[in-house]
């Protein structure tokens, strides 16, 4: 059986705030194209944790390591963000 963590986070943009759902493989798809795309530092993502990854206080520890990965990227594009990262984030549903 295997079972995934999905992180639910927090983005903030401006006046705008909403959650985004993801698992950290959705993450590290991203950070991937960010990487290739728009030479984001590729050590920028925390990185994938085999032992113990459901742990209560990993889940929490990678959550908010997540939530300021995506603060991160925005702080890099503060004007227009990548495609990729608007779909990620889910602009289209919330920033008009």
């Amino acid at each position: 059986i295997s079972s995934f963590q999905v992180y639910i986070i927090q983005v903030s943009v401006g006046n705008h705030q909403w959650t985004v759902k993801h698992r950290y493989s959705d993450f590290h798809d991203l950070h991937e194209k960010l990487v290739s795309e728009k030479k984001i530092d590729k050590n920028l993502l925390p990185p994938k944790k085999i032992i113990g990854k459901n742990s209560k206080s990993l889940v929490e520890k990678r959550q908010k390591e997540l939530e300021v990965y995506l603060q991160t990227l925005l702080l890099k594009f503060p004007v227009t963000a990548p495609k990729v990262l608007s779909h990620f984030l889910h602009f289209h549903l919330y920033v008009s």
